[in-house]
């Protein structure tokens, strides 16, 4: 490579870190410099979190590898390119695995990389990441500039210190966000993280980020399954409380007798089975968030209880004649249209009010366009760790179903259907193989009959004889009651509460159907 050639390749990535661009258009174009300067089928930035490699920008590999996280130990080619200061290629007879065999984009039948480099970036002194090339071709790589490379490397790592001395400056509670994280180790607790990179997933978490700062409270709507406990610990990490506890309760899975000590504690003696004092989880969550989920369930008579507690802060356990003074933030959940609950009469209106101060609504997986690909992406790599495979993909026909499908389970459906598929697929090769590539007909996903029916309608397809909007309906009613009786082993009243009805009114809709 002339010197030429080189300087053109680098001075606009130079000219870059003076321009005001995002971090995924920085690192965009500076994976497709790398690809400019040193051809081969696939690239990626990857950033070291802990133990862990998250990819920052691909490209040439499949979109759901953004979802991806690849654990080290896991990964013996990524562990030795950490553990050089200097780039690395791997032989192409190499026994190492490599994390990105089957991801390669379009590639349908040579599925495994056979020339691999990988390079990695330090920050300070530390190291901050790797960036990978990865070819087909075995014999792609040898007559790579040495030179040239490190040059490039050079105004990587100058590119990926901007970024991260820029996202310094745009955050504000840098220090209580690291404290929440030192707590959240020392307790054991682990917090997923939040994928996407859709229009409403990224207005979310504006959101998230504008009330985290606050000391409002928090209601957080949305479908069944859409991620709203996630939402509640991001709010939480953001905080000034993040210090200090988070205390869940879902408040749907106990019964009414119990959900007030649960709450707000006991004495000894206080009822039946009371054989020592207790604390409510108001007390344990003092100076930081409560959490109740489904608070749609709560007795009307716990909602009044509940209000004099986030009026004045005070509360008094079960049998005490004694007040505790408590400073607890409130974030509340529901997939329930609470002010429908109000009009009904099966939920408070001043509870209700006191409750909604900040709204945010957990947008469904059907309006997330192709994050489903990412969340898939985070679900394959899970799954392929438990599995013991070198790769787990999907086909071009998988990817085309799981965008076209309407996931009324949302992103917990999407997670239990990749490892009960991964599962089965794995169960169904009777030789084990390195790389399980996921199709359509192993994801089974049956679509609607009214998605279908439009689809067909669109695609000027002719409809069944006799076929019409009712027996649609009730098809897709039928599909709804059995797949959530499904997820649940066959328990009625799990299934209604992610159906958003009352159990009665299952009972009656499933006699309808023919299902009891």
């Amino acid at each position: 490579m002339t010197a030429r050639a080189l300087l053109d390749a680098l001075t606009p990535l130079m000219q870059d870190l003076s321009r005001d661009l995002s971090d995924t258009e920085r690192y965009r174009r500076l994976l497709s410099s790398l690809r400019a300067l040193f051809p081969g089928d696939a690239a990626a930035l990857l950033r070291l979190e802990g133990d862990t490699l998250v990819p920052l920008a691909i490209d040439g590999l499949s979109s759901d590898t953004l979802g991806r996280r690849f654990r080290v130990s896991d990964h013996p080619r990524f562990a030795q390119l950490l553990s050089r200061a200097e780039p690395t290629r791997f032989a192409a007879d190499s026994e190492l695995p490599d994390p990105y065999d089957g991801l390669v984009q379009g590639v349908a039948g040579q599925l495994e990389v056979h020339d691999c480099l990988g390079c990695p970036l330090f920050i300070g002194g530390l190291p901050w990441g790797l960036l990978t090339l990865d070819a087909l071709d075995p014999a792609r790589f040898d007559d790579l500039d040495m030179a040239s490379l490190q040059a490039f490397l050079s105004l990587a790592a100058a590119t990926v210190s901007v970024v991260e001395r820029l996202d310094t400056l745009a955050r504000t509670g840098e220090e209580e966000r690291s404290r929440a994280e030192a707590y959240r180790q020392a307790s054991g607790q682990s917090r997923r993280e939040m994928i996407g990179s859709s229009a409403s997933h990224k207005h979310l978490m504006e959101e998230i980020e504008v009330v985290a700062g606050s000391d409002l409270t928090v209601l957080v709507t949305g479908e069944t399954g859409v991620g709203k406990e996630l939402v509640a610990n991001a709010i939480h990490a953001l905080s000034a409380r993040a210090n200090k506890p988070l205390i869940s309760l879902n408040c749907a899975a106990l019964p009414d007798t119990l959900v007030e000590s649960e709450l707000f504690g006991h004495v000894r003696g206080a009822f039946s089975g009371a054989s020592a004092d207790r604390r409510g989880k108001f007390e344990l969550a003092d100076g930081g968030t409560l959490f109740l989920d489904e608070v749609g369930e709560l007795p009307l008579a716990v909602q009044a209880k509940l209000l004099r507690v986030l009026q004045n802060g005070q509360l008094q356990r079960i049998g005490s004649d004694h007040e505790h003074k408590v400073d607890v933030r409130l974030i509340a959940a529901t997939n329930r249209d609470l002010a429908e609950e109000v009009r009904a009469g099966r939920f408070r209106a001043d509870f209700y009010h006191r409750l909604s101060v900040y709204p945010l609504r957990v947008p469904p997986l059907r309006e997330r366009g192709k994050d489903v690909l990412l969340l898939a992406g985070f679900f394959l790599e899970e799954n392929r760790s438990r599995l013991g495979l070198l790769s787990l993909r999907l086909a071009a026909d998988a990817q085309a179903a799981l965008l076209r499908y309407p996931w009324p389970g949302n992103v917990r459906e999407l997670e239990h259907l990749i490892g009960r598929s991964a599962l089965k697929a794995l169960a169904v090769n009777r030789e084990r193989r390195r790389i399980l590539t996921l199709s359509a007909a192993d994801l089974a996903l049956a679509v609607p009959a009214e998605v279908a029916g439009e689809a067909a309608v669109e695609a000027g397809a002719p409809q069944p004889v006799g076929a019409d909007f009712r027996s649609a309906v009730t098809a897709f009613e039928r599909t709804m009651v059995l797949d959530a009786l499904a997820r649940h082993n066959q328990n009625w009243a799990a299934a209604a509460r992610e159906l958003g009805l009352d159990r009665a009114n299952l009972n009656r809709l499933a006699k309808r159907l023919g299902l009891k």
